[in-house]
């Protein structure tokens, strides 16, 4: 079936926008003519695409199928566009990355912010979502790369690079100081209320093998999305969690947060950055890339 791109174009912006009116704008055209195409496109594909109501559209299940097809190609497409007008310049593009809360704190926020000192025409733009979340959306190809909280089991198409280990403590706030005068065992923080990261997170799994290693079925009384969340609800004394030891230092030296000895070692997590082996980066994804591999190698300690 030859189905004219433009069509697609069109269908991306009204699906983006979900406003035929505003997709109209965005593509200097006008709104009868939009509507026009998207029948035509919607009769040539034999199914419906839309459900027009009195706030704009809404995507059917098949529209839904298709965008998630045309938003990633139509990206591809504008960004090789842009490249290709500014070709033999790494200074100027958009480059697309996926990246967990974690090493977003621990990594990746001080690499930003010196990476935009030095290339400040290049555009980022940054999802956030836990590491499988992450993985799944380089794979499907709407990421240039990934920045990821390890350890994961990675499909075998994945190239990953370290750049930062880090440890994570136990911490609780001030009413589980009484904790802190001897090193506990596994098996004892099951008479306290853990939080921890939701079963969708990589640290979900990490700390359900920990326990298991150590003969202990632990379960989080409370799930939260992200690390940073638990910061709050362990200070405010709901329960004990473990958290990147950088990201609590600041509440244990104003004393909101309490660490609480464990006879044994927490095993070293790690910040990777992690890219699809089939598919290239353009030029100024490539350039972020290096750069953060160079920040890593800069941040790793000597052997």
């Amino acid at each position: 079936m030859d189905i004219n791109f433009e069509y697609y174009k069109i269908f991306y912006y009204v699906a983006k926008y979900k406003n035929i009116t505003k997709a109209a704008a965005a593509l200097g055209g006008s709104q009868p003519n939009i509507t026009r195409m998207m029948k035509l496109l919607e009769t040539q594909l034999s199914c419906r695409l839309f459900i027009r109501e009195a706030r704009g559209i809404s995507l059917t299940e098949e529209g839904e199928l298709l965008y998630s097809h045309v938003e990633v190609a139509c990206r591809h497409l504008f960004n090789a566009q842009e490249e290709i007008l500014r070709q033999g310049s790494p200074q100027c593009g958009t480059v697309e990355i996926g990246a967990t809360e974690t090493s977003l704190h621990l990594f990746l926020l001080r690499a930003l912010h010196d990476f935009k000192m030095q290339y400040p025409a290049i555009r980022i733009k940054i999802h956030n979502h836990t590491t499988p979340e992450t993985v799944k959306h380089l794979m499907s190809g709407g990421l240039d790369f990934a920045v990821i909280t390890a350890p994961f089991q990675m499909p075998k198409n994945v190239f990953c690079e370290n750049v930062l280990d880090f440890r994570e403590i136990l911490a609780g706030g001030t009413q589980y100081q009484k904790l802190c005068s001897s090193p506990l065992r596994p098996c004892d923080l099951k008479h306290y209320p853990w939080i921890g990261l939701g079963r969708e997170s990589a640290a979900y799994d990490f700390y359900k093998n920990f326990f298991i290693m150590h003969k202990v079925d632990m379960e989080p009384d409370m799930e939260v999305a992200t690390a940073d969340l638990m910061l709050p609800l362990i200070e405010n004394n709901l329960g004990i969690g473990f958290v990147p030891e950088e990201m609590a230092r600041p509440l244990l030296a104003e004393r909101k947060l309490v660490q609480i000895p464990l006879q044994c070692e927490i095993p070293k997590r790690s910040i990777q950055i992690v890219s699809d082996k089939g598919r290239g980066r353009g030029l100024a994804a490539d350039t972020f890339y290096k750069y953060l591999k160079t920040v890593g190698q800069a941040t790793s300690p000597a052997p």
